[in-house]
């Protein structure tokens, strides 16, 4: 049976964060769209990642400030978690804000919601032919925001053994006796971290002589003796040899080292690729690197005109804000801008608490430059506010190129580093030079008003 053929101007398939405000945006200005999505709308920010994920790192981190609560003169009593309920609260607030996106689409005029795999079946012209369920589309424009899924290493009884992902594990009404968690970079850390302050013991195997390799040596090593410090075993520096499931609840894991440890459940946490796979690419011309990802231009195009890769698919940011800003860069190009994401910052949160906050680049890679910077640290120990609020972990480092005066970056560990970093930001982007926030008059008491005090002790960085 022949199916129906259906005529659009538009096509988006997935429904991460950059699509549906393009499309709906599109739809805005007459075109007529159609959203494609084999699974849960709005991506893995909100079904598996930074929605449920946040929302749960809440109920650990009320439940640790519980625990510390005598710190502060409050006497609480024993403090038990209810993991069943933090999940219920976990859902409640993942299903509102799907339904609040999946209602938001489904009430644009000129945009219809398909829920179905969608993929590429060649061309007709100059148009793109895609096939959905029982219906094919010709579409002039295509968007492709299909995103990433956990890697599964092929380790030896790793598939046998059960073994959750990020995704999977939001799934558990209950603490694991002992999570061993393989892989100890971001994701990984963040899960630890949570699921230890929600009663279980943690072991992290990390294969990398440290913990979150993207930063300085100093600070990875500073985010694994703070989570040493609440209970939680970090090996670096070693590989796993195999798995075995020996009964429900009962798993080894058998280190390259020869130990073996003995836990409750697996989280692999080593990695992502990309949702490429069966999505008929190859009918229109493009072309996947070596590991599977689109390559795009500044403007997200891909080699062939009329589709556009967004999302952690092109390789370009694998994190919410960099797919949002995505679809602010093709929206403003499809009326005549030049905006490009060549040259785009680097720009990231680690959710551990306190939390990483990194913009720009860090003292190794500005030593690699060749290039003259100017470098100043303050510890959090010594920040009235973090002091006041019992929350003295961490330390702040800022980059200057010596030349320009301009900021290079901000490497942050400590309290509400995810928000005070971006005053960094904005800096860099309206090229100010570093004097501007150094002679800025701050708000007392507060963790940003050392920035003047940290500005002032600037020295060269060697």
């Amino acid at each position: 049976m022949t199916p129906s053929m259906l005529e659009v101007d538009v096509a988006a398939i997935g429904t991460g964060q950059a699509t549906p405000a393009l499309s709906i945006a599109l739809a805005a200005r007459g075109a007529s769209v159609v959203v494609f999505e084999s699974g849960l709308v709005g991506g893995s920010c909100v079904n598996v990642g930074c929605t449920p994920t946040k929302t749960l790192r809440k109920s650990a981190r009320v439940a640790h400030m519980a625990r510390r609560a005598h710190e502060f003169g409050v006497h609480v009593g024993e403090v038990r978690v209810d993991v069943g309920a933090a999940m219920r609260r976990v859902s409640q607030i993942v299903e509102a804000s799907r339904n609040g996106l999946e209602s938001w689409l489904g009430g644009t005029a000129g945009l219809q919601l398909v829920r179905a795999r969608a993929s590429f079946a060649g061309r007709e012209g100059d148009r793109f032919v895609i096939d959905a369920g029982e219906s094919r589309y010709l579409a002039s424009r295509v968007y492709v925001n299909v995103g990433t899924s956990p890697v599964v290493p092929p380790i030896p009884g790793l598939l046998e053994a059960a073994p959750f992902t990020n995704e999977t594990i939001l799934s558990l009404t209950t603490a694991p006796d002992h999570l061993i968690v393989i892989g100890g970079s971001y994701i990984g850390l963040e899960f630890a971290q949570i699921f230890r302050r929600l009663g279980s013991a943690v072991t992290v195997i990390e294969v990398s002589a440290a913990v979150a390799g993207r930063e300085t040596a100093d600070i990875s090593a500073r985010l694994a003796a703070m989570l040493e410090a609440e209970g939680i075993r970090i090996q670096t520096g070693v590989s796993v040899d195999a798995v075995t499931r020996n009964a429900p609840g009962e798993v080894q894991v058998r280190l390259a080292s020869g130990e073996t440890l003995h836990g409750s459940h697996v989280l692999v946490a080593t990695g992502r690729m990309p949702n490429t796979r069966g999505l008929g690419l190859e009918t229109v011309g493009v072309e996947l690197d070596a590991q599977g990802y689109i390559p795009v231009d500044g403007g997200l195009s891909t080699a062939v005109p009329g589709i556009w890769a967004l999302g952690d698919v092109n390789r370009r940011g694998a994190f919410t804000h960099t797919a949002f800003q995505d679809h602010e860069i093709v929206l403003a190009n499809l009326s005549g801008g030049t905006r490009t994401a060549d040259g785009r910052v680097t720009t990231y949160a680690m959710y551990t608490d306190p939390p990483l906050g990194r913009i720009g680049i860090n003292e190794t890679e500005a030593r690699a430059t060749g290039r003259r910077f100017l470098f100043a640290e303050h510890e959090m120990a010594k920040v009235s506010r973090a002091k006041e609020e019992g929350e003295t972990i961490g330390v702040i480092r800022v980059l200057v190129d010596a030349e320009t005066h301009r900021f290079a970056g901000i490497t942050m560990l400590g309290i509400n580093a995810d928000e005070i970093v971006q005053v960094i930001a904005a800096m860099m982007a309206a090229d100010a030079p570093y004097e501007v926030l150094r002679d800025m008059l701050p708000v007392h008491p507060t963790v940003t008003e050392f920035f003047p005090t940290i500005l002032g002790k600037l020295k060269p960085l060697v």
